[in-house]
């Protein structure tokens, strides 16, 4: 059973910027697509962004394009979220995990491991 763990949350203001990060704790193939999700209470957990197993191809949301950046260093199999410019309705946790396949998806069923999550909280 794999287990990732993000990092990297805070409290900022906005404009400000984090960058997240997603270890696993053992390695991960990396031939597979990974992504990063964020969800508020009440609302269902939605995509921010995707990446392939080789990090040639990526997804943003509408809301992040722009501001925020998803990478990967495949050497030490470590998924990242740079959050740039970022705004009071970025707040959420935010939920790293893996894909079944080679690419992500906005999909969360396309995913079989996920972080328990690491808060962000943006104040105006």
């Amino acid at each position: 059973q794999v287990q990732l763990a993000e990092s990297g949350g805070g409290l900022v203001q906005a404009g400000a910027s984090l960058r997240l990060s997603c270890t696993a704790s053992r390695r991960l193939s990396t031939n597979n697509g990974m992504g990063w999700f964020r969800q508020t209470p009440g609302k269902e957990r939605e995509i921010v962004a995707h990446i392939s197993w080789n990090g040639g191809s990526t997804y943003y949301a509408d809301p992040v394009k722009g501001r925020f950046t998803i990478s990967r260093n495949r050497a030490s199999g470590t998924l990242f979220l740079q959050m740039d410019n970022l705004k009071p309705e970025d707040t959420a946790v935010y939920y790293c995990a893996s894909a079944r396949r080679a690419y992500g998806s906005s999909d969360r069923g396309a995913y079989n491991y996920w972080g328990p999550g690491t808060q962000v909280t943006v104040s105006s």
